[in-house]
């Protein structure tokens, strides 16, 4: 007979395993066709029944937290290291840039920067020290004279959703074709280069009706 020990190791190994197996096919999956792609197949490749994959994660969004966990905190520590930059403009570019490139090698993260889905829990607390970070990159690059004064956190979110449709279009065809419309926006960012803007930035109501649109049309 087993001991009760080893039977017991048994399942939480299979159980870890499983997991394991369903992040990496979900992360390929997802990757290659977006947040909308089918969960049947992700849980076809890895290899288990589809009750397997909501036994771990019971909404797609708990598989999503989970997923792009490790992005999100290369995008967090990146903030925290670009606020040490001497140079304002440099910390604010390296934060930039950094979350587009993630989201240019990956659909699924491409998606999840440009829209707003709901979040709890730690995702909702990484998602709201991101945007911390990123407000105090852009508030310490205005107060020297580097970026424009007029630009806003919402006006960067305004970005993402441009560079996500360029991302999407060029994805395996002009891989990096997204930095050239980045540094075209970096430029018009700069103080130097301000002229002054015939519409005032969208409004958190205006904001937050825009991106559950988008929501809609993505989801």
């Amino acid at each position: 007979m087993s001991h009760p020990a080893v039977s017991a190791r048994a399942p939480r190994r299979d159980r870890a395993r499983n997991r394991e197996a369903l992040l990496t096919a979900a992360r390929a999956v997802f990757a290659e066709r977006g947040l909308g792609a089918s969960l049947q197949q992700v849980a076809r490749d890895a290899g288990v029944a589809i009750g397997t994959l909501y036994r771990h994660f019971p909404t797609r969004d708990d598989l999503l937290v989970a997923m792009f966990a490790d992005k999100l905190a290369i995008v967090a520590a990146t903030g925290e290291q670009a606020l040490t930059d001497p140079d304002p403009w440099a910390g604010f570019v390296r934060f930039v840039e950094t979350l587009c490139a993630l989201a240019a090698e990956d659909l699924g993260f491409n998606e999840l920067t440009s829209i707003d889905r709901p979040a709890r829990g730690g995702a909702a607390a990484i998602r709201s020290r991101i945007h911390q970070l990123w407000q105090h990159l852009l508030s310490r690059a205005q107060d020297t004279g580097a970026v424009r004064p007029d630009l806003t956190l919402g006006d960067m979110f305004v970005l993402l959703w441009s560079q996500s449709r360029i991302i999407e279009a060029t994805y395996g065809v002009a891989p990096r074709a997204w930095r050239r419309h980045l540094y075209l926006m970096l430029d018009a960012y700069r103080a130097e280069r301000a002229t002054p803007l015939p519409e005032p930035p969208l409004s958190t109501s205006q904001m937050e009706r825009a991106t559950a649109r988008l929501n809609r049309v993505q989801g």
